[in-house]
């Protein structure tokens, strides 16, 4: 998973540095894998398809793409969406929500730890650097991870991000 992954993120990077004005086009990535994209100039939104020898695997990404949690999760109450980012691979998928709330990063932080461990999740990591805050775990049984980041912003109002991966069948 993590080299579709990857490649995905990489593939991404390259395809909207190099497509300028362009709305949709192909590439081959670094380890021979046939890509290809399109952008909405409306909207923004992004996919991707990339065919590899492991299978293939889609990407779609922008403030408007639909949020669809796994069982158990939801945004933090009043929180704005401001890019959502979904992969789908042969053998899991990814979520990276990057959202925007009024409420202050500690508040956020423990909104997702009691759903995660809710979920059965282990948290196994916590750090606060300059205000900060970050948690991330593993669920035992099925290698499904989580990450929460929350950031104070400017005034009274956090910046986060919430990335969930879960594996085929779990």
């Amino acid at each position: 998973m993590h080299k579709i992954a990857l490649t995905l993120a990489g593939g991404a990077a390259l395809a909207l540095a190099a497509c300028g004005s362009e709305t949709s086009g192909e590439f081959t990535t670094e380890s021979g894998e046939n890509a290809e994209y399109t952008i909405d100039k409306d909207s923004g939104e992004t996919s991707m398809t990339i065919k590899g020898e492991d299978g293939t695997a889609t990407m779609r990404s922008g403030a408007d793409v639909p949020v669809s949690l796994p069982k158990g999760f939801s945004l933090y109450p009043g929180s704005k969406v401001v890019t959502n980012t979904v992969v789908n691979q042969p053998d899991g998928q990814g979520t990276m929500v990057m959202f925007e709330t009024d409420a202050a990063a500690d508040k956020v932080i423990a909104h997702f730890r009691e759903q995660a461990k809710a979920a059965g999740f282990d948290i196994q990591m916590e750090m606060n650097t300059n205000g900060t805050l970050m948690i991330g775990g593993e669920r035992a049984g099925d290698g499904s991870t989580l990450s929460v980041t929350a950031s104070p912003g400017e005034g009274a109002g956090t910046s986060g991000q919430l990335i969930i991966g879960s594996n085929s069948g779990g």
